[in-house]
């Protein structure tokens, strides 16, 4: 059986020429090598698995090669291209770092640097994750760095670039190395697969480079596995299921009912996909990105920053003009504001049902005061057979009348009083005439002296907190700082319809005032009070007691005490 060796070291680069994402960096090095204008320390910084170790080595190569050719390349036939591909040149060293970050390792590697070369004209010394070293070692090294012999070259790579001391950086030529596209990610997979005669869909290299993050090691082990998993064919499905991530057409189909405002095939694709075992957190993050992409695939001087395959940058672009950019810009508000609240909601999936009930619902011609819908459309109106259970005499009549549910009293029994009932969703008022489910009732197309009484609603001081709270959370776009003043208030009910709240202060009385006016517009619509009144006024000024000296403390004690005044005339104390 053949030995398996992982993509990662297959088909690491052994050129300039062939490392992948970073033509402007290897250029430089390859016009340093040409031109023989080579510094004594380099300092390869950037994400993982960008190509620093890789460029590190084939640069040590390049300068150690007796014969390079014409463009600055490794000859490879030399027998320090040789030496140093069968890992035994005396001439290259590598010291991880992370292991070797002590002063003695230092000290030991300063006492190589002192032996000149067997083969090659250059000591080279590469140095991985610098930044694990110790602040001792660092200093240690400094000197050596500095003034190293002619002969040496360090190159020193790191993830991590902040961490390295500036007396480092200042002895450096430091290249910055970028952090993979994803099209040359998935270009490099595409000839991956061509190599290895596997058949991959676009879209599935797609996922993996996506997956992957920037980082071609990454790229390369997620793409080992998923052929390990999936076999010579890789798709879009079979990827998808591997790695754990949500298909694109369960986003697409959900912006689908937030464009047709449909609540209840929300909340049933969102059933579905946590049912599947998909984390709601992650659901929710897809959901994001998607309408980002929805609003960047609106125009076309943004649609280059739509990193996707062509198939799925068409489905964007035709969803996306369906849609309103004012819909999606509060939508995308909206999913950003869930998921910045998931992690500390106790009640995680109730947070993201009622952000799907809200993106929904979205009004895109409403003023852009508030992120939230203030007035939502009926949902959940479909009856339940096994509740409203109906004679099919009785039905037939209210179907083609299509007038409301009217119930006549017989003679022996009074009609039923109607019943109010309450939502927490939208505007309170849902009232529904209906009877109780013993009263014999008739449909009739008269109209009946009918003895209906509906319940009063009477302000409660729990209902006027929760409206009071919601119109300060919306006033917080516009003006924090009133926003956060109306949360530390409390306002009180006075009566059925009307309420008081009391300020610390004539100047915020006046910015109260200010906003009054659409303050009681919203109370009086939230709570379906029409004469809803408010009272303002200031807290009263404490009168400040005068602290008193211990003199005066006594004498108020004689005064009350005619025993203590007695006690200081008998004895003539002096009371100071």
């Amino acid at each position: 059986m053949e030995e398996y060796i992982v993509s990662a070291l297959k088909y690491r680069p052994l050129t300039f020429d062939s490392v992948v994402g970073q033509r402007t960096l290897t250029a430089t090095l390859k016009n340093a090598v040409r031109s023989g204008k080579l510094a004594h320390a380099y300092l390869f910084c950037g994400p993982r698995g960008v190509g620093k170790t890789t460029c590190a080595r084939i640069f040590a190569k390049t300068v150690n090669c007796l014969s390079p050719d014409a463009n600055g390349d490794p000859c490879g036939e030399c027998e320090s291209c040789k030496a140093f591909a069968q890992g035994r040149s005396m001439s290259i060293h590598e010291l991880d770092a992370a292991s070797n970050n002590s002063v003695d390792d230092i000290r030991e590697l300063c006492r190589q640097v002192q032996i000149p070369p067997q083969v090659g004209r250059y000591k080279v010394f590469i140095i991985d994750e610098v930044h694990m070293l110790s602040a001792s070692a660092f200093n240690a090294f400094l000197k050596t760095l500095e003034e190293p012999p002619s002969y040496v070259i360090f190159i020193l790579a790191t993830t991590e670039k902040h961490k390295i001391l500036p007396t480092i950086l200042s002895r450096c030529q430091v290249y910055d190395f970028a952090r993979m596209t994803l099209q040359g990610t998935v270009d490099h997979l595409k000839y991956i697969s061509q190599k290895e005669g596997i058949t991959a869909e676009d879209e599935a290299l797609h996922l993996i480079a996506q997956k992957a993050d920037g980082g071609m090691r990454d790229a390369l082990s997620i793409y080992d596995q998923m052929v390990s998993c999936c076999g010579n064919n890789l798709t879009l499905e079979a990827v998808s299921d591997a790695l754990g991530v949500l298909s694109a057409d369960s986003y697409f189909e959900m912006v689908d009912h937030f464009i047709n405002k449909e609540v209840q095939p929300c909340l049933v694709l969102l059933n579905n996909i946590i049912s599947e075992g998909y984390e709601g957190g992650n659901f929710m993050n897809g959901l994001a990105a998607h309408l980002r992409n929805l609003l960047v695939a609106r125009d076309a001087s943004t649609l280059p920053l739509l990193d996707t395959s062509e198939n799925l940058r068409a489905r964007y672009q035709e969803q996306a003009a369906r849609c309103n950019v004012r819909m999606l810009y509060r939508a995308l508000r909206l999913c950003n504001d869930c998921d910045n609240q998931y992690r500390t909601s106790r009640n995680k999936r109730l947070s993201l049902e009622i952000t799907l009930i809200e993106c929904a619902q979205i009004d895109p011609d409403a003023p852009a005061g508030g992120l939230r819908p203030t007035k939502l459309a009926p949902f959940f109106t479909q009856p339940v057979a096994a509740a409203r259970k109906q004679t099919p005499a009785a039905a037939a009549p209210q179907e083609q009348n299509k007038t409301p549910h009217v119930v006549a009293a017989t003679p022996s029994q009074p009609a039923p009083a109607a019943r109010v009932r309450l939502s927490t969703l939208g505007p309170r008022l849902r009232m529904a005439t209906a009877p109780k489910p013993d009263t014999p009732s008739v449909q009739t197309t008269e109209t009946p002296e009918l003895q209906v009484s509906a319940v009063a609603l009477k302000l409660t001081d729990k209902d006027l907190l929760r409206t009071w709270t919601e119109f300060a959370n919306m006033l917080q776009l516009e003006d924090k700082a009133m926003s956060m003043r109306m949360l530390q208030m409390k306002p009180d009910t006075t009566g059925p319809e009307s309420f008081s709240v009391t300020v610390s202060n004539e100047q915020v009385k006046t910015y109260l005032l200010q906003i009054s006016s659409r303050l009681i517009r919203y109370l009086r619509r939230s709570l379906l009070m029409p004469n809803l009144r408010m009272d303002i006024s200031v807290t009263p000024y404490e009168t400040v007691q005068q602290s008193l000296s211990k003199k005066e403390i006594f004498q108020n004690y004689m005064s009350q005490n005619n025993s203590l005044q007695t006690l200081v005339d008998e004895f003539k104390l002096i009371v100071e």
